[in-house]
């Protein structure tokens, strides 16, 4: 089951209730899990970059979009690796600012999981 993302302010998200204050992945079994960003930060010295490696952890097969929240300003993205990678597995990605991505999240339908940067 899908969970709610209540909101998002500088630092925080609130899923289901639970306030988080690290950025975090959202599975497709709807498991909350931290984002593992040295994966990307030991590639790009920055978190903003989503590395291939980190792209292949938070993707699942099965999932046929993922909603990216990028910051609450849109400071994050993916690598051209990592997109070319969703690419191939046929799974659509939408990046957003983050508060515009928990909306996307709330109203989406289907195989879903995400990735939200909270900060930025």
């Amino acid at each position: 089951m899908r969970p709610k993302i209540d909101k998002t302010k500088f630092g925080l998200i609130a899923i289901d209730g639970e306030k988080f204050n690290h950025d975090v992945m959202i599975r497709l079994d709807g498991g909350v899990k931290k984002r593992k960003k040295k994966l990307s930060k030991q590639v790009f010295g920055t978190s903003h970059i989503v590395s291939l490696e980190e792209a292949e952890l938070v993707f699942e097969e099965g999932a046929d979009c993922l909603i990216f929240g990028t910051g609450q300003s849109g400071m994050a993205g993916l690598s051209p690796e990592a997109a070319d990678f969703f690419n191939k597995k046929g799974c659509q990605v939408k990046l957003l600012p983050t508060p515009e991505a928990i909306r996307a999240w709330n109203e989406a339908e289907g195989a879903v999981i995400g990735l939200f940067h909270i900060t930025c």
